[in-house]
C-alpha cells in the first residue's frame, strides 16, 4: 500500500473514532441521568392515570414472580427482589423515566440470565424467554411514559439499546427449550415507543398553540391600545394646536390694532406669543411620544385604520342627537337626561364625553340586542358625568368579531383628561359605564362613579 493510502486510511479510521467518540458522549448524557421529570396530573382526571399505573405496578410484581418462581424454577429468593424491581420501575417511570427504563432493562438482564441457567439445566422448559409476560408489559409502561416526557432523541435511543439487548440475549447468547418473545416484544416496545412520542408531540403542539394565542391576543390588545392613543393624540392635537396657533397669532397680530401701543403691551403680548410657541412645541413633543409605540425610542406607530378622516371636524356633544337617532334606528330604546345647567365645556372633555357614549351605544348594539339605553350626562361645576346604563337583552347577542378592547379606549380617555371610570354589570343583568371628566385643572373635590350599579348613585 502505497504512502498516501496509509495517510488516507488512518485519516477516515480517525474520523470514524471520532464520530463515535460524540455518539457515546450524546448517549451518556441523554441515558446517564437520574433527573427527576413528573408526570403532570391529567387535566380531566386528575391522579387516575397515576393509580391505574401504581395498580399495573402490582400485577407486574406478582405476575413476575409467579411466572419466574413456578414456571422458569427461579428461586422465591431470587424471584421476589425481580418481581418487584419491574414492578418499582413502572411506578419510578411516573417521576424519573430514566432512571426506571435502566431499572426494568437491568432486572430484565437478570431475570433472562437466571432463567436461561434454568433452561440449561432442564429445570425449567417451555418458557417465554428472553421477555417474561409480566416484563414485557412492564417494559411497555416504562418505555410509554419515558416516551412522554424526554426528547424523541432520547426515546429512540432507549428503545435501540432495549432491541440491542433482546438481540445479544436471544441472538448471540441463545437457550434451549423456550417460547420466543424477542420479536414480539420489539414490535410491542416500539409502537410504545411511537405512541407515547405522538401524545408528547400533540401535548407540545397544543402548548405551542395556546402561547402562540395568548401572545396574539395580547399583541391585538397592545396594538388597539397603541390605536387608540394615537387618535387621542391626533383629536387632542387637533383641537388644543389650534386654540395654541390662534392665540400665538392674535398675539402677534394685536400690537398692529392698537394706535401708538405702549412698550409695555408690545413685551407683554410677545410674551404670549411666545409662551404660545413654546406651549406648542410641548405640546406636538408630548403628543409625538403619545403617538410612539415605543416612547423610549421614539418609534411610531402605523396609521390606525380609525374610519375618520384626519382633518375632519372632531364631534362634541352637540351631535349627541344625531348619535342618538342612528342608535335608535338600528334597534335600541334610547332616553337621554341632562341634569344641571350645561356649560361651555372644553373641546377635549366634549369629545371624550362623545366618544365614551357612542363606544357604550356600540356595545349595547352588540352585545345587549333589544335592550333599552339610558343616558344620563350630570353638569357640575367642576366637570361632567357621563352615564350609559341599559337593561337586559331580550334575544341572544351573536358572536362579535370585534377585539373586544372599547372599555380600554374609554379608560385611556378618562385618564387622560384626569377623570374616572366604571364599568360594571348591573343586578338586573344590565351594563352600566359611568365616567367622570374633569372641566379644568383647579383642586376642587371630584366625585367618584357611582359604586352602586343599581340606583348610580355615589
Amino acid at each position: 500500500m502505497s504512502k498516501v493510502g496509509r495517510v488516507t486510511e488512518r485519516g477516515s479510521q480517525h474520523v470514524i473514532v471520532r464520530h463515535v467518540r460524540r455518539w457515546l458522549r450524546v448517549l451518556r448524557d441523554d441515558l446517564w441521568t437520574g433527573r427527576a421529570d413528573p408526570l403532570p396530573p391529567s387535566v380531566w382526571l386528575r391522579w387516575l392515570p397515576h393509580g391505574i399505573v401504581c395498580l399495573a405496578a402490582l400485577g407486574i410484581t406478582l405476575g413476575d414472580i409467579g411466572q419466574l418462581s413456578d414456571h422458569g424454577n427461579v428461586d422465591f429468593g431470587y424471584a421476589f427482589p425481580l418481581g418487584l424491581a419491574h414492578g418499582g420501575a413502572v411506578v419510578l417511570a411516573l417521576w424519573r423515566p430514566i432512571a426506571a427504563w435502566w431499572l426494568a432493562t437491568g432486572t430484565t438482564l437478570l431475570a433472562a440470565v437466571a432463567v436461561r441457567i434454568q433452561l440449561l439445566a432442564g429445570s425449567a422448559s417451555d418458557f417465554t424467554w428472553p421477555w417474561s409476560a409480566a416484563a414485557i408489559i412492564g417494559q411497555i409502561l416504562v418505555l410509554l411514559l419515558l416516551a412522554l416526557r424526554v426528547p424523541t432523541r432520547v426515546s429512540g435511543e432507549a428503545l435501540a439499546l432495549t432491541v440491542l439487548l433482546t438481540y445479544l440475549l436471544q441472538g448471540l447468547l441463545g437457550a434451549s427449550d423456550y417460547q420466543s418473545t424477542g420479536v414480539l416484544a420489539v414490535v410491542l416496545f416500539t409502537v410504545a415507543v411511537v405512541l407515547g412520542t405522538a401524545l408528547r408531540g400533540r401535548r407540545e403542539a397544543r402548548a405551542q398553540l395556546q402561547q402562540q394565542t395568548t401572545l396574539t391576543a395580547e399583541e391585538r390588545a397592545r396594538r388597539t391600545l397603541l390605536e387608540e392613543r394615537s387618535r387621542i393624540a391626533r383629536e387632542l392635537h387637533d383641537v388644543v394646536a389650534h386654540h395654541m396657533s390662534v392665540i400665538s397669532i392674535q398675539a402677534q397680530v394685536a400690537p398692529h390694532l392698537v394706535e401708538n401701543p405702549s412698550e409695555e403691551l408690545k413685551e407683554n403680548l410677545a410674551g404670549i406669543r411666545q409662551n404660545a410657541l413654546e406651549a406648542l412645541t410641548e405640546l406636538r413633543r408630548v403628543l409625538g411620544v403619545l403617538r410612539s409605540e415605543h416612547p423610549e425610542t421614539g418609534q411610531p406607530l402605523g396609521a390606525p385604520a380609525t374610519g375618520t378622516a384626519p382633518h375632519a371636524p372632531q364631534p362634541t356633544l352637540d351631535r349627541l342627537d344625531a348619535l342618538v337617532e342612528n342608535t335608535r334606528a338600528a334597534g335600541l330604546t334610547v332616553t337621554v337626561e341632562d341634569i344641571g345647567d350645561r356649560r361651555p365645556l372644553p373641546p377635549g372633555v366634549e369629545l371624550s364625553a362623545y366618544r365614551i357614549v357612542q363606544e357604550a351605544l356600540s356595545n349595547v348594539l352588540r352585545h345587549a340586542p333589544g335592550a333599552t339605553v339610558r343616558i344620563q350626562l350630570t353638569h357640575l361645576a367642576y366637570g361632567l358625568r357621563v352615564e350609559v346604563r341599559n337593561s337586559p337583552p331580550r334575544r341572544r347577542a351573536p358572536r362579535s368579531p370585534g377585539a373586544g378592547h372599547g372599555l380600554l379606549g374609554m379608560r385611556e380617555r378618562t385618564t387622560m383628561l384626569g377623570g374616572t371610570l366604571m364599568t360594571a354589570p348591573t343586578p338586573g343583568g344590565g351594563y352600566l359605564v359611568s365616567a367622570f371628566l374633569p372641566a379644568d385643572e383647579c383642586d376642587r373635590p371630584r366625585p367618584a362613579p357611582p359604586t352602586d350599579p343599581e340606583d348610580g348613585t355615589a
